[in-house]
């Protein structure tokens, strides 16, 4: 009883820093769209800074998992949540670097006038984040139906995407000489509707903790 006690204790502190990394990661995607509008650099190179503490968060939170397993014996239904965890933070971690490409693209841009008022793209960066945000919920509570819900979701982001990408295609089509501004925003959009995927591959994760069953839900991206 009291090994159980003790391996339920640490896994609710892993699963603490796994929000906790998140949070990170939900930040700096937030402020890399702050740094693409107000064309602030250095918060482009904070974020790409920062982008080290994310992946220290990730080894740590590998290391706590190895431990756990090395140390308590984990019974299947258990050995799965650690999985979960190793797989999850693994998503996060890339999530984290699509908001480090995108600060990295803001450089790039550097004082560039803008295109066009940034509209589509900052709900793309909300909706993403907001998805990632539940999908972490999702996992502390077990919850396979808002997981599958969450995946359906991605869709929203999808038609962003899609409507980021014809629009900025006209920009170019109408004037060659915006075709590389008109691109970076383009990547810009794409790192964003990859993040989202990567929620969805959280939530799949999700759902295999709950039910023990591996499904691939919705298109692969891959």
């Amino acid at each position: 009883m009291e090994i159980r006690t003790a391996f339920h204790k640490r896994l609710r502190e892993i699963q603490d820093d796994v929000l906790a990394m998140g949070s990170m990661v939900e930040k700096a995607t937030s402020y890399s769209i702050e740094a693409l509008k107000e064309r602030d650099l250095d918060k482009a190179h904070e974020i790409i800074a920062n982008d080290l503490q994310i992946n220290k968060k990730r080894f740590n939170i590998e290391d706590k998992c190895v431990q756990l397993i090395a140390t308590q014996q984990p019974m299947a239904s258990d050995l799965r949540a650690i999985i979960c965890v190793l797989n999850i933070i693994t998503e996060i971690e890339r999530i984290g670097d699509h908001a480090e490409g995108i600060a990295k693209i803001v450089i790039m841009i550097g004082d560039e006038p803008p295109l066009k008022p940034l509209i589509d793209i900052p709900r793309m960066a909300e909706k993403a984040n907001d998805m990632l945000h539940r999908s972490l919920d999702a996992l502390i509570n077990h919850d396979a139906d808002a997981a599958r819900q969450i995946i359906t979701e991605d869709d929203e982001v999808d038609n962003l995407y899609d409507q980021v990408f014809r629009e900025l295609l006209t920009f170019m089509a109408e004037d060659p000489k915006t075709i590389t501004r008109a691109t970076r925003l383009i990547w810009v959009a794409h790192n964003l509707e990859r993040s989202a995927d990567r929620v969805t591959n959280i939530c799949e994760r999700v759902v295999y903790l709950v039910t023990g069953k591996m499904e691939e839900i919705g298109v692969s991206k891959y």
